[in-house]
């Protein structure tokens, strides 16, 4: 049976008119993937459509307050049955900041549901945190259906935060603070150990620090790698043996930076996935 390659890169663009001022378009002729999940994209559909010019389909869910978390599917490939929100949309709590889109693809004859996400950071002692935690839960109801399933499916995105201490570089003086919160990761563990889904970025790092995917702009962050590694591509069970690269694109210098943040890259190889 022949091997069907697909690559999906997840990226946190901090606006995409500000990515592309900084040299997106080039990260994108150079590396081309199929699908390309997108976060914090902060324009309409019309200018997302604009600066990627044609050959995409696109599935984006604007933000609720202007210029925040949006997020968007890019793909290649034709998307079915999208879906916007995560739970049932009767239940979406108004403002609600956390963005879920996804959508099918087929690729060689084999579907693949993709999910671009984005998880608001939150803050200690606010009601942004029990937000957060509220799409948290629907968050991990949803992988649980889409493992129980059987479904070859990606959840990436830039979820806010870092699963362990290799994850980020000042790991002790964040140890009360929004983004390594106990609570926090701990729905981490349930995604992986209880669910079944892998991340990626881990597997094929192995146990290292980092690779981190996200640098302050401010002071030398970047410069000394002190970063943390908020951007996942999490595959459900059913996808994750058909993995078969994960690659953080970290900006060679900080005055190349697209974003504070870095893609990740996954190819996939098909081969049998349905």
């Amino acid at each position: 049976m022949p091997t069907t390659s697909l690559s999906i890169a997840t990226f946190n663009v901090n606006g995409i008119r500000a990515a592309f001022r900084r040299g997106m378009d080039a990260w994108l002729a150079k590396h081309s993937p199929d699908v390309l999940l997108l976060q914090e994209v902060r324009a309409t559909d019309e200018i997302v459509e604009g600066y990627l010019g044609e050959g995409w389909h696109l599935a984006h869910e604007e933000a609720s307050d202007k210029g925040r978390a949006g997020v968007a599917i890019a793909s290649r490939l034709p998307l079915d049955g999208v879906r916007f929100g995560v739970g049932d949309p009767a239940a979406r709590a108004d403002g609600e900041v956390g963005r879920w889109v996804e959508a099918d693809v087929q690729e060689g004859g084999r579907p693949v549901t993709v999910i671009s996400t984005y998880i608001h950071s939150g803050t200690v002692g606010t009601p942004s945190m029990d937000e957060k935690y509220a799409f948290l839960d629907k968050v991990t109801a949803r992988m649980g259906e889409l493992a129980e399933q059987g479904r070859a499916a990606v959840v990436a995105g830039d979820v806010n935060i870092g699963h362990t201490e290799r994850d980020i570089k000042n790991w002790k003086g964040n140890r009360k603070n929004a983004g390594f919160l106990p609570e926090e990761r701990a729905y981490l563990d349930r995604w992986t150990a209880e669910l079944g889904w892998v991340d990626l970025g881990r597997r094929f790092a192995g146990d290292v620090d980092g690779p981190y995917t996200w640098w302050s702009w401010r002071g030398k962050a970047f410069d000394n790698d002190s970063g943390w590694r908020i951007d996942y591509q999490f595959a459900s069970p059913a996808l994750a043996p058909f993995a078969a690269e994960a690659v953080v694109d970290r900006a060679p210098a900080y005055d190349q930076r697209i974003s504070d943040h870095a893609p990740l890259r996954v190819r996939y190889e098909l081969e049998g996935a349905a």
